[in-house]
């Protein structure tokens, strides 16, 4: 993937490798934290790290993401997470795209992305229903997860 530079930062997306799980499960410690997102295992990790990508610079991972693939139909973005102190500097589109290009590549039909931050996801280009008027519905079964 091609290096993405602006006047604040430079950084380049690149596939997830077996040696990323621990700096990545670093990364996302403070996310699980504040609840932005789930807890991961090792385990869980190494397979979200299947179609992963991070966002990379000479400080180490600045953001991360995932595809998981459930059927040639349907994949979900999964684990979407940019530093705090990066935000705003194109991070996060990169790696919604790096998981678009992933889905194309397998010929994945639709992508979901579940998240507290629909206008992000609006401006990449998704929303709330598809053609034909298709919408995801949800039911929680407990409190807490």
């Amino acid at each position: 993937m091609p290096d993405r530079s602006d006047s604040k930062l430079s950084f380049t997306v690149r596939a997830t490798t077996e040696s990323d799980v621990e700096a990545l499960g670093r990364f996302i410690e403070p996310f699980v934290t504040q609840g932005r997102l789930l807890p991961r295992t090792r385990s869980e990790l190494e397979e979200l790290m299947r179609h992963g990508f991070v966002a990379v610079a000479d400080d180490g991972i600045l953001g991360f993401a995932a595809l998981e693939i459930y059927s040639a139909k349907l994949a979900e973005l999964r684990s979407l997470a940019v530093d705090p102190r990066h935000q705003g500097s194109g991070i996060g589109r990169a790696l919604v795209n790096a998981c678009i290009d992933r889905a194309k590549d397998q010929n994945v039909f639709e992508v979901m992305a579940i998240t507290s931050s629909e206008e992000f996801f609006q401006r990449c280009g998704f929303d709330f229903t598809l053609p034909g008027e298709k919408k995801a519905l949800f039911m929680q079964t407990r409190e807490t997860y």
